[in-house]
């Protein structure tokens, strides 16, 4: 029996235009790399459904940027600025190529800075990261907590010593090291960070009126 093959159908201009466009909306809409596979911002559909903006989904919480900023002139003002360097903004930890997480907050020494490009994502490994909730798309997996653990597992593979996670929600703190117990603190108890070093999630919050 002959079989027979449909021709492929061509697109129109304003077909591959509007495809072109939404590959790039897609695009700008991931939030890390795994693996060569993207891990996209939290709402991410919405967006591509024309019913949110990437701001939207983007931007964060007055009170997830309250922390992130604190605590950054916190560390910046406690720290020795001579030894060390504090990073944010969602900083990208490169793994290799198409594997790389966002980090909040990253605490490097200079020494491991001196030779990166400082026009692209970090290679090395920082000191500590410190995360606050996470702006990943979780729909696909079976549970939250794989996402955390997996992320905080692949830190410290990686190199990072120290992995903070500050949950905004129930108020608890994820301390993670390598070859240690993980323990969960309340915000109102003191955060190890370095040597000589720590903070109060609650010391971070302006006082209640």
């Amino acid at each position: 029996m002959e079989t027979v093959v449909k021709p492929k159908r061509s697109l129109t201009p304003e077909q591959q235009q509007l495809r072109a466009e939404r590959a790039r909306l897609r695009k700008s809409l991931v939030y890390e790399m795994w693996n060569g596979k993207p891990v996209y911002y939290a709402g991410y559909q919405d967006v591509l459904g024309g019913r949110k903006t990437v701001e939207q989904v983007m931007s964060s919480s007055i009170l997830q940027s309250r922390l992130v900023v604190r605590l950054s002139a916190y560390l910046l003002s406690v720290l020795d600025l001579s030894e060390y360097d504090v990073l944010g903004n969602e900083l990208g930890i490169q793994f290799a190529k198409g594997d790389w997480r966002a980090c909040d907050v990253a605490i490097f020494t200079l020494a491991d800075l001196a030779d990166q490009d400082e026009t692209k994502y970090a290679w090395v490994a920082p000191k500590v990261a410190i995360e606050v909730d996470t702006k990943a798309d979780l729909d696909s997996l079976d549970s939250p907590f794989d996402y955390y653990e997996r992320k905080t597992t692949q830190l410290l593979d990686f190199g990072v010593e120290k992995v903070i996670w500050l949950f905004t929600k129930s108020r608890k703190v994820w301390i993670a090291e390598a070859n240690k117990d993980w323990i969960i603190r309340d915000w109102s108890q003191a955060v190890p960070v370095l040597a000589d070093c720590q903070f109060v999630p609650d010391e971070l919050m302006p006082p209640k009126k």
